[in-house]
């Protein structure tokens, strides 16, 4: 494609070349730099693409996309930009032809409840028979693919690449996580959202390279509503009108508060054995009975925005009733069958503040006993473990602690730091060092009624131990310890 073509929406001013010269990819890591690519070059919170101009160009790259002056030999054709991020967007969108036109896309920010969302949506719309990828937490997945990524919003020619993708494999909506970072460093440009989500406003991502205070984390979310035609925001969240005050769509809102469009009422907990879940009555925009195979009050929440914009799709409500009711979030408080009359779950808590918020939902499903199974990753600060030692301690009828991505750590060494925490509390604890082993344990002694907790893994399908990653997944391990047991 000319160069010229791929730069058409975007404004810039050529320094020296020819934008009439054939571009084979756009390439921003110069580590990947090939013949004929053009190499923009971004500034992130480490380092600057400018300094590795003159790598690329010695790679063979074609022409350079800057903001700032770089000095190189050779006839490559440099291009000046105000912003190479949003100049990165806007050129992979038209690279790729543009593929969010092709799709019904939805945005969700929010600090938490985004992978969640994004999942009961997917999942309703997969109810209806209508296939569509999906951009965050988990990786891209089209279809059977899962292709892993960096960050929860990937740069912006990833999010086109995978839309182009998404696209010829036939499908007719996308759902991508906008975090905050992603939206501040244009991953999410060139794109008009059909509709966009706020789920919630807490503390998160200060400092360092993420947002220098919470007023531009803030700021940050409420840039998705000037992206979309339609936005959907929680109205029971006190930061819910400095969302939308500057925004440019058609708004609607969802909560328990009486004048949202769409209003929940009668929220209570669903428990029986290998099911936890909530159920509700929708009323206003959708007038329904929902249950949610997803456990704690706050599924009504993500609920509620996943009906929102399935309803604005014209979903029917008996697709929205079904997929809410069959949904499943991978590593994200997932229940995984077992024959006993007790409930096993793997979540992703792999802090103290994660497991808090897991084991406090938990307990809320009045079990016999809550039995936590976690470690702590090595490398790591030392206050995480004690920290996590005295949550579980805390919450849990029993703990079973073990290993968690050890690193370069002695597994020993880092369960004697989270004895340190438990320690402090009154809360009874065994210690099996290998995980399998350990969630053996857990397996052969649960009780009716119990719910047991694998904490800290939830959707990673690796052990990482002296600098080497090995295949682990809980889920086929309890697969395999059933199949021993039942033998």
């Amino acid at each position: 494609m000319k160069l010229k073509a791929i730069l058409k929406t975007t404004e810039y001013s050529l320094v020296r070349g020819n934008d009439e010269v054939e571009i084979s990819d756009i390439i921003y890591d110069s580590r990947k730099v090939e013949s004929g690519a053009a190499f923009v070059c971004l500034k992130g919170y480490n380092s600057d693409g400018h300094s590795y101009a003159r790598d690329a160009v010695d790679k063979g790259a074609a022409a350079l996309i800057v903001s700032d002056d770089v000095d190189v030999d050779g006839n490559v054709t440099i291009v000046k930009v105000k912003d190479t991020r949003e100049a990165l967007a806007y050129m992979s969108a038209e690279f790729f032809g543009n593929p969010a036109k092709e799709l019904t896309t939805i945005a969700i920010t929010g600090t938490k409840g985004k992978t969640t969302t994004v999942a009961m949506i997917k999942r309703i719309l997969e109810c209806a028979g209508i296939k569509s990828g999906t951009i965050g937490t988990l990786g891209i997945i089209i279809g059977d693919r899962h292709i892993k990524t960096n960050n929860t919003t990937p740069e912006s020619y990833e999010v086109h690449k995978a839309m182009r993708e998404m696209a010829d494999f036939g499908c007719k909506a996308m759902i991508i996580e906008a975090s905050s970072i992603g939206l501040k460093w244009h991953r999410v440009d060139a794109i008009e959202f059909d509709y966009g989500i706020f789920t919630n406003f807490s503390h998160d991502h200060i400092g360092g390279a993420e947002h220098k205070d919470m007023e531009e984390y803030l700021q940050c979310k409420a840039m998705l509503f000037r992206k979309c035609r339609v936005g959907i925001v929680n109205r029971d969240d006190e930061k819910w009108t400095e969302i939308i005050k500057d925004a440019s769509c058609k708004t609607e809102t969802f909560g328990f508060d009486k004048n949202a469009d769409l209003v929940a009422t009668d929220d209570r907990l669903l428990s029986k054995p290998g099911f936890l879940g909530v159920s509700f009555r929708s009323e206003g925009k959708v007038e329904a009975d929902i249950d949610v195979a997803i456990p704690g009050h706050f599924s009504v929440y993500n609920a509620l925005a996943a009906i929102g914009v399935c309803a604005d799709m014209g979903i029917k409500t008996e697709y929205i009733k079904e997929g809410l009711k069959t949904v499943a979030v991978k590593g994200r408080v997932e229940i995984v069958p077992v024959p006993g009359n007790y409930t096993l779950l793997i979540d992703y808590a792999h802090n103290a503040l994660s497991m808090e918020n897991v084991l406090t939902t938990l307990r809320q499903y009045k079990p016999n006993r809550l039995i936590t199974l976690f470690g702590a990753g090595g490398n790591r600060p030392k206050v995480r473990r004690y920290e996590m030692g005295e949550t579980s301690g805390r919450l849990s009828d029993l703990s079973v602690i073990t290993e968690d991505n050890s690193r370069f750590e002695d597994v020993m060494d880092i369960i004697e730091d989270i004895k340190v925490g438990i320690n402090k509390t009154d809360g009874k604890y065994v210690v099996v060092p290998n995980r399998r082993d350990a969630i053996k344990y857990c397996i052969e002694n649960a009780q009716d009624g119990d719910i047991i907790v694998l904490a800290g893994k939830g959707h990673e399908d690796y052990q990482e131990i002296r600098g080497k990653k090995y295949h682990m997944d809980e889920r086929e391990l309890i697969a395999e310890i059933l199949d021993e047991l039942a033998k």
